[in-house]
């Protein structure tokens, strides 16, 4: 299976490259600092098929689309290339801050399947995976930014899903809650739920594999958002108030 995965120098997108490692996988590991790609290489060369490098920043949507095309077809695609600002309950985001974020976090994963689309459509299959957040489903003030990303992320991965269902590609959303990374180590507040990074990727691996459409998790966590959802609505701000 040829598999590319964005984000891939450290975290979530490592450690699904060490868990996609196999002498039956091709990985095509993505991301903007060589010297961690070149580590990760060193690390699983002997494990793989074959591991291809693509050194690229993902807010340079040309480049990083000239890098995408040379890879050919493709199985499955991981988009989890993605930043935050971390949680300020005082500072308000700058525009250049914002559409920063924006360009990785949702107008790149467009980038790259404008290239990969086409193709998955020719060979009629294909899986893509988006790695979204719980955080799209019930945004706190002080990660507006981020969570409104995740959303979109989340309304433009439905679209693509009724889109190409009918061509045998299969979409995949993943909502993850906390898992320790290089995102996360910049909060500094005690994360609920909060899990390991390769016990995180296992779960959204197993997912993956299963084909399962929607996948948000921790359970327990994902069923306290969808209950503060429930309440009514000056309910729900006492409570963030509260958290806030």
């Amino acid at each position: 299976m040829k598999i590319l995965i964005t984000g891939a120098s450290s975290g979530i997108g490592a450690e699904f490259a060490r868990q996609y490692a196999s002498p039956e996988n091709e990985l095509f590991l993505l991301a903007r600092r060589e010297e961690k790609l070149c580590k990760l290489q060193n690390e699983l060369d002997s494990q793989c098929k074959r591991i291809c490098l693509l050194t690229v920043d993902v807010r340079d949507f040309e480049l990083l689309q000239e890098k995408v095309r040379e890879i050919g077809t493709l199985d499955m695609v991981i988009l989890n290339a993605g930043i935050s600002l971390g949680h300020s309950h005082t500072k308000i985001p700058t525009i250049a801050e914002f559409k920063n974020l924006y360009d990785v976090n949702v107008l790149s994963q467009h980038a790259v399947l404008e290239v990969v689309l086409p193709k998955m459509q020719e060979q009629k299959s294909g899986k893509i995976v988006f790695i979204s957040s719980l955080s799209s489903l019930f945004t706190m003030p002080s990660a507006k930014v981020y969570a409104s990303s995740k959303r979109a992320l989340n309304a433009y991965a439905e679209g693509i899903r009724y889109k190409y269902k009918e061509d045998g590609i299969k979409v995949i959303t993943i909502l993850p809650g906390f898992i320790k990374s290089e995102l996360t180590d910049k909060n500094d507040f005690t994360m609920p739920f909060l899990l390991d990074t390769d016990e995180g990727v296992q779960m959204m691996k197993r997912a993956i594999d299963r084909g399962k459409e929607f996948y948000a998790f921790p359970l327990r966590f994902y069923l306290i958002i969808r209950l503060l959802n429930l309440l009514p609505s000056l309910l729900r701000q006492r409570i963030v108030n509260y958290l806030h």
